[in-house]
């Protein structure tokens, strides 16, 4: 009886310094590393997908850069006249519409005019003096009426056309785009779990990308309106709208 437990003992011993050993070396391990070490069963399984929604939108907003352009032998004679077209022009488009409070004055510059042709340092035959003003408004079907009446009245430059939406409804459109951009990550997500006999237990981490707009011009629409309408044609086309996410789903049993 006494010979079996000193044996029991001698064979139980080495094990318990063979399991200290290895705990103690896991320990050194982990500390060198700046790691936690875990069992597998403590991580769970991610899966990232990227989500979009769309939708098409007509522009709200008109921002028209329109200009006055004259020449004359002396400074004072160019802007005189530049005066003059550029007030007429103001008080006819405020007859067709356009507010007080839709206009500004985008540049105005008055330059000397050189004739090279007799001399390298140029001969001075004149001035320039140029004026433009920007209108911005919401009455965009009011825009080739406007560009029509500053023509007539005189005005001979349009610098620039440009359709956008307002601030106050992109924020609008851009709120009501993430849900559904969420929605479709989800689906996504849903059918590559499935398929691996796994299913979404949680969220990981979101992020809401920058939407994005761009102008989708319509071509065809505008060749009507040019056939029909002997007014100037502007069309504001439809501006497509985007809002994209990314999320890192937890998937398990």
């Amino acid at each position: 009886m006494y010979k079996i437990l000193i044996t029991t003992l001698i064979l139980v011993i080495p094990t318990i310094v063979c399991l200290s050993s290895n705990i103690s070396s896991h320990a050194q391990s982990s500390q060198g590393n700046h790691t936690i070490l875990v069992s597998s069963h403590d991580f769970n399984s991610t899966l990232s997908t990227s989500g979009k929604s769309m939708i098409k939108v007509k522009p709200d907003k008109i921002t028209l850069s329109l200009g006055v352009e004259t020449a004359n032998k002396t400074a004072d004679a160019a802007l005189a006249s530049n005066s003059k077209i550029m007030n007429r022009t103001l008080i006819a488009l405020k007859k067709v519409g356009v507010k007080e409070n839709e206009t500004n004055t985008a540049s105005f510059d008055i330059s000397p005019n050189y004739n090279y042709s007799q001399s390298s340092r140029g001969d001075l035959i004149g001035f320039t003096a140029r004026n433009s003003i920007l209108i911005e408004s919401s009455n965009i079907n009011a825009t080739s009426n406007w560009i029509d009446t500053a023509i007539t009245s005189g005005a001979n430059n349009i610098n620039s056309i440009d359709f956008t939406i307002s601030d106050k409804r992109l924020e609008q459109i851009k709120n009501s785009l993430i849900k559904p951009a969420i929605d479709n990550a989800v689906e996504k997500a849903d059918i590559a779990a499935s398929a691996l006999g796994l299913k979404i237990i949680g969220v990981k981490s979101i992020k809401l990308l920058e939407f994005t707009a761009s102008l989708i011009p319509q071509q065809d629409f505008a060749t009507k309106t040019m056939a029909s309408n002997p007014s100037t044609p502007i069309i504001a086309g439809e501006q497509t709208i985007s809002q994209n996410v990314d999320i890192i789903f937890i998937i398990g049993k």
